[in-house]
């Protein structure tokens, strides 16, 4: 199998070439029988990826950054900049380190959940305590965003096509400069953030952040179709730590979209 993923290819699975040597003595009648009789291996027993090995460790990393954050969240009552900016840039490193790193290690993912959490926490405080009740909009609109995508996906109205991904990558790197351009212009005082602008937000800051609510949603396709090629394609059990960890990934993105979009649909009323 060939797959765009660099876990994919990284994976000794992927450049096997040849045959094992076995002991090729010719079996007799009785051995075939037993062949034949005997029932067919589980993915559990060639220890390959199954979709309960996705479940369970997603379960396993969204459950640490949900008690993470909600103990941030309950337990910080005045939000440190250094704590939010801090945990930002570990969870950042620590991101970039388990999706380039050539080994698939889950002690690091579970590591930058743990981070994560504390971000996804201190950033949710924050928009709580100047918007009641806009953590619990959010949460409601990140379920209701994922389950929309997941049956998308089932039903086969969306698909993971080549041409669908390139266009999703180039959308991605396009708002993340546009992203990157408007902070810089914000942070050295040449324009107002269209965010949160001294005359409260505007029309463009509204499809911006809408924008940026859809392409978090469309990347879950992405996440969606690693983990059917690879449970399809027999991926090493381990590659489900990838699966998880990407799927929270996309889940915190979509969350924190649909956070802002909020807070500047209810700041503009």
């Amino acid at each position: 199998m060939e797959s765009r993923n660099p876990v994919f290819n990284r994976s000794p699975e992927f450049k096997r070439g040849g045959y094992a040597t076995f002991d090729t003595r010719t079996p007799s009648s009785a051995d075939l029988q037993d062949m034949y009789s005997a029932p067919s291996a589980t993915p559990l027993q060639t220890g390959r990826m199954t979709i309960d090995d996705v479940v369970t460790r997603t379960a396993m990393v969204f459950g640490l950054l949900v008690v993470s954050a909600a103990a941030t969240f309950t337990l910080v009552d005045f939000l440190n900049p250094v704590i939010l900016f801090g945990s930002a840039i570990v969870g950042f490193v620590l991101a970039m380190v388990v999706s380039f790193s050539k080994k698939i290690r889950p002690g690091l993912i579970l590591t930058y959940a743990v981070v994560e959490g504390v971000f996804v926490g201190g950033l949710s405080k924050y928009y709580e305590t100047a918007f009641e009740g806009i953590v619990a909009q959010a949460v409601l609109g990140t379920l209701a965003a994922f389950s929309a995508m997941l049956v998308l996906y089932k039903v086969g109205a969306v698909r993971a096509t080549p041409r669908f991904t390139r266009i999703l990558m180039i959308s991605l790197v396009g708002y993340l400069v546009f992203s990157l351009v408007h902070v810089l212009g914000v942070v050295f005082g040449a324009w107002d953030s269209i965010y949160w602008g001294s005359d409260g937000p505007n029309a463009l800051g509204i499809l911006v952040s809408a924008f940026g609510v859809i392409l978090a949603s469309l990347f879950l396709v992405l996440d969606f179709d690693f983990v059917e090629r690879g449970i399809r394609n027999g991926v090493p059990q381990q590659v489900a730590w990838m699966a998880a960890f990407g799927l929270v990934v996309t889940l915190v993105w979509l969350y924190l979209e649909i956070l802002r979009l909020l807070a500047i649909l209810r700041g503009s009323d």
